[in-house]
């Protein structure tokens, strides 16, 4: 049994099932994304709930010096990013990370990744559909209409929102806790917004991937226009004073942004799950992936600083829209209204590219045998993975009308890094003379032997009084502290297995960064990630296991 929970799929058998299209069952997708395309769907996906929302709080915790941890992230995902690029030139189908696990890990781990995946864009759309909703709330009383408050928020926050104004002594009247009707002895409240935007972006994710490429872009081009706006404006409202101190709460408070700034990144390799439709996979989706992330970084930190130097970094707490709050500071409230309309084309972007990208995983799987045939049956007239497109905004629109965002952007960014790790541990695991006739893109190899262990003693040196302190009082700490011992233990091996065996330095960068984010993030997320991927094994041991094709041509 062992040995058949890792039995991993050849290379060559998954190009040649792509070929001759034999589990598509009516054609294939459309080849008609360029690098062009692919570039926008990346900005697309990355620019988005986090730079009008979350930013903010990142801010709060870490000051201007926040700049440091985009900084951070964005080097964490670069080096996954080339990872990504060279899987995707040397294996030029849908399936990102999951199909890649599928080659070097075996059968049982891409199962894994492509369930944490689910966390990824599924979830994660939940947690951008609450934040278009709350935009969109905005607009509506801009132009002079009101949504009852209990059609626009979900139940727990509605009811911790009305205990806190009971606690304060302050008035409940027009709380959503308080005017909410109430049928069979519950009161009914629901996020109508967030699951209506869901269930339009997955009818356009149905018809076609030219319709969404052709919206993608244009959102793309308009929200980098308004992101422009916002910055040659602002910058004649910085004071330099609010730059100091620019790391106040020190390193330890830009550390505490850790979730919300790397959700922020989310989506970049969503790029390749549309590898089957790209003209040009092995040339354009490394150049898309790459040149998406490079842009995003340099608009992160020209944004963050802007803000940051319009107003102190002290008033960002708890502010869900940290754009408009930073004008509507400075009396510029029509600019404040004009950035709510542009967070609005921003999120449902990102929604567009997360509900694109879930089904082709999906699809990857069915092909595989791990989900029913019907997962990966192509439309016969929009060539789009139909039947999963569907699911997918059921999946999301259900959860974003009644869960919080809150412990949803956790798992989103567990699930993401999860999936980083194996994909920057699966190109270690690739040989490199392998399928090199033809490839764009070559992951350039660099000795890790002596780099990696010297990185590492500097990082044990400043991190001693963290490790002495968790070593010693172990049985005291907190669960925080006993991921962070996990992730020395971690780091150790990988260590020792680059000096020993010379392994190539990126892809052992990207898995030591992501390793650290991931420990960085709340305990209490882990339970729910961790039950997550219980009840997912339990689905694969009910079906997957025995359905998957590998198992069936063995016999």
């Amino acid at each position: 049994m062992l040995d058949s929970l890792f039995r991993k799929k050849p290379l060559a058998k998954i190009l040649k099932d792509v070929e001759s299209n034999e589990s598509h069952g009516a054609g294939g997708l459309q080849k008609v994304l360029g690098v062009r395309d692919l570039t926008a769907l990346g900005i697309a996906a990355v620019i988005g709930a986090g730079i009008f929302s979350t930013i903010g709080q990142a801010a709060y915790d870490g000051g201007p010096g926040v700049i440091f941890l985009f900084i951070i992230t964005a080097v964490t995902c670069g080096f996954t990013a080339m990872c990504y690029a060279e899987f995707a030139s040397r294996v030029p189908v849908a399936g990102s990370a999951y199909t890649y696990s599928y080659v070097t890990f075996g059968e049982i781990a891409a199962w894994v990744i492509g369930w944490a995946l689910i966390l990824e864009y599924a979830i994660g759309n939940v947690v951008v559909s609450i934040s278009w909703s709350s935009y969109f709330a905005n607009l509506l009383e801009g132009v002079g209409l009101h949504l009852p408050a209990w059609l626009s928020t979900d139940p727990t926050t509605a009811m911790n929102s009305y205990e806190e104004a009971i606690a304060a002594g302050t008035s409940t009247e027009g709380l959503a806790w308080t005017t909410a009707p109430v049928i069979a002895g519950f009161r009914f409240i629901c996020n109508l917004p967030a699951a209506i935007i869901i269930i339009l972006i997955t009818m356009l994710a149905y018809v076609g991937i030219k319709e969404s490429r052709s919206s993608a872009n244009f959102m793309v081009g308009l929200k980098l226009v308004v992101l422009a706006i916002i910055v040659l404006i602002g910058i004649f409202y910085i004071d330099a004073d609010n730059w100091s101190p620019f790391l106040p709460n020190s390193f330890t408070g830009v550390l505490k942004g850790v979730s919300a700034v790397f959700f922020a990144y989310i989506g970049f390799d969503a790029i390749s799950t549309t590898a089957e439709e790209c003209a040009n996979p092995q040339r354009d989706l490394p150049r898309g992936m790459i040149y998406s992330l490079i842009i995003c970084t340099i608009i992160y930190v020209i944004v963050t600083l802007v803000i940051t130097g319009m107003v102190n970094y002290s008033e960002f707490n708890n502010v869900a829209d940290p754009l408009a709050y930073v004008f509507e500071k400075i009396n510029l409230g029509k600019v404040g209204f004009f950035i709510s309309v542009s967070a609005v084309i921003a999120a449902t972007s990102v929604l567009l590219v997360f509900q694109i990208g879930q089904p082709r995983i999906w699809m990857s799987m069915s092909r595989d045998g791990l989900l029913p045939k019907r997962f990966s049956k192509i439309h016969p007239k929009y060539q789009t993975p139909a039947f999963s497109t569907i699911v997918t905004g059921f999946i999301v629109a259900i959860p974003s009308l009644f869960v919080e965002s809150a412990l949803m952007t956790d798992l989103t960014s567990i699930g993401t890094l999860f999936a980083f790790v194996l994909v920057c541990g699966g190109v270690l695991m690739l040989p490199r003379e392998e399928n090199t006739a033809g490839k764009k893109f070559n992951l350039p190899y660099i000795n890790s032997q002596w780099i990696v262990p010297i990185l590492f003693i500097v990082f044990l040196y400043g991190f001693r009084e963290r490790i002495i302190n968790s070593a010693t009082n172990i049985n005291h700490e907190s669960h925080q502290e006993i991921l962070f011992l996990i992730f020395i233990v971690l780091a150790t091996v990988i260590t020792i297995a680059s000096f020993i065996k010379k392994l190539s330095l990126i892809p052992v960068l990207g898995m030591l960064c992501c390793l650290y984010l991931m420990i960085e993030i709340p305990a209490r997320s882990w339970g729910v990630f961790f039950g997550w991927m219980a009840f997912g094994l339990v689905i694969y041991f009910s079906y997957g296991y025995w359905r998957s094709k590998l198992s069936t041509e063995k016999v």
